[in-house]
């Protein structure tokens, strides 16, 4: 692989069985374990998904696709620094966990002694935020310097790539198609992504405008106009987060007249249990004690324009840095 090109897909992670729930949760919690009561709480939730969630297997299988992509694309040739001519060494796509095994440092370790010469980064998260996808470049940064691996590059934010639009466009028409015509004319599509601290706004962090910009783009393509954004799955800490939760959304909705609320979470590509349970338990009970009509898109997962996606913004990146 000695000359080769690397990337880097990186994403939350999700504990991999029971008995790791704690040890995940400690970390996310900087060191603090989760209260008995909060543990007994997230066990029960994935206790209520199957018991597991499925993020690792889908990450680890979107990770193989794309290297096929970029082979197929012989970006590890054709784009090497400095020379423009097909070199050698292909493309090896490596994954790398935030919150559990494989972490995100120990896989850039494995990639400077593998000799990989070029790096490129993405997260499995379409939109930037300095509270998400910039502590991911920052931890991959870091093992980079202390590994002696060249500066990496980095896709910052995919969130208006064309395939993925397409991607959400289809799964929008499709679920549109589960509600009666009568229940379309009161329907309500709700777009959604994962809540961060309030204090984001005031800092000017891009966060909320581009999934707005997605929003926008999305409904644009299938011509609605009755969409709002809602956020979900918002951290238990005592500061205020962006709002409003898609809980409250719904008895909005519900106090407004509405019937029927189509579930769109932009923010996320895979299931996992902000999907699985947040909204498909939790969010579409409560919809249903409201006599609402609740639909969710399907999750993109593999799907082979997330793919395509993911590729060309890899792509992008490294054309760019060549031309700098």
């Amino acid at each position: 692989m000695k000359d080769g090109l690397g990337v880097l897909v990186m994403a939350y992670g999700t504990p991999a069985d029971r008995d790791e729930i704690e040890p995940y949760y400690t970390h996310i919690r900087h060191g603090r374990p989760p209260t008995k009561e909060l543990l007994d709480q997230l066990k029960g939730r994935y206790e209520a998904i199957g018991g597991c969630s499925p993020l690792n297997r889908i990450t680890r299988e979107e990770a193989r696709l794309l290297e096929e992509e970029l082979n197929r694309r012989n970006l590890g040739n054709s784009l090497r620094r400095g020379d423009p001519e097909p070199g050698h060494g292909g493309c090896r796509v490596y994954v790398g966990m935030k919150h559990c095994s494989p972490f995100i440092a120990d896989v850039v370790g494995e990639m400077a002694s593998e000799g990989i010469a070029r790096c490129v980064g993405i997260v499995l998260a379409p939109h930037y935020s300095s509270m998400s996808v910039a502590v991911y470049i920052r931890e991959a940064m870091e093992a980079a310097a202390l590994h002696g691996l060249a500066e990496p590059s980095f896709v910052r934010q995919w969130h208006l790539q064309d395939p993925f639009l397409d991607a959400l466009e289809e799964r929008l028409r499709a679920t549109l198609g589960r509600y009666s015509e009568g229940e379309k004319e009161r329907l309500k599509i709700v777009f959604s992504a994962h809540s961060l601290p309030l204090r984001i706004v005031a800092q000017g962090d891009p966060y909320p405008e581009q999934l707005l910009e997605t929003s926008r783009a999305l409904a644009a393509r299938i011509g609605w106009e009755d969409w709002q954004f809602g956020w979900q799955s918002a951290g238990r800490t005592a500061e205020p987060w962006l709002g409003p939760d898609i809980l409250q959304v719904l008895d909005d909705l519900g106090a407004q007249g509405y019937r029927a609320v189509l579930s769109c979470p932009i923010g996320f590509v895979s299931d996992h249990l902000e999907v699985l349970y947040d909204l498909d338990i939790e969010a579409a009970g409560q919809a249903g004690r409201l006599g609402m009509h609740f639909e969710r898109t399907t999750s993109l997962n593999t799907d082979h324009r997330l793919i395509e996606a993911l590729a060309s913004a890899v792509e992008e990146a490294l054309r760019g840095d060549a031309l700098s």
